[in-house]
């Protein structure tokens, strides 16, 4: 397949994909609006919570909530420096990515739809990060 049709297919999935994410984090899994504002400004308190309650009953929410928020954004690290150039440099995508991720959580936080988790935004970078060294070793070999 050609580069620009490459391309093309990147940013359908990028915008397809992007629009699941938020729809996801503001609407999904019966998110009603809360009455109250609701955030986790402690980092690994939700991590530690889920990690050290875990049993028989929970471990399919933990390993949803723990391995979810890390595994869909995998795909963000692979085509945002695909689709653009400057994000190439680790530390311009990190900064890009976690700006944008803690605007989201902000975001949750003041629509008062979910908690804006502090944990959730580490969690979301990790797998941001693997997808983009994932996206470098295959580009490195192309």
């Amino acid at each position: 397949m050609n580069r620009k049709r490459l391309k093309i297919l990147a940013w359908i999935f990028l915008i397809g994909y992007g629009i699941c994410i938020l729809y996801w984090m503001f609407r999904g899994f019966g998110r009603t609006t809360q009455t109250e504002f609701r955030a986790n400004p402690v980092p690994f308190k939700t991590i530690f919570g889920y990690i050290f309650n875990m049993n028989q009953q929970n471990i399919g929410t933990t390993i949803i909530n723990l391995v979810g928020n890390v595994g869909v954004f995998i795909p963000f690290g692979m085509v945002l420096p695909y689709l653009f150039q400057r994000l190439q440099s680790y530390g311009l995508f990190i900064a890009f990515f976690t700006g944008s991720i803690v605007v989201l959580e902000i975001l949750q936080i003041v629509l008062k739809v979910g908690t804006g988790d502090i944990d959730d935004a580490i969690l979301n970078v990790i797998g941001a990060s693997a997808g983009f060294i994932s996206y470098r070793f295959f580009a490195s070999k192309a």
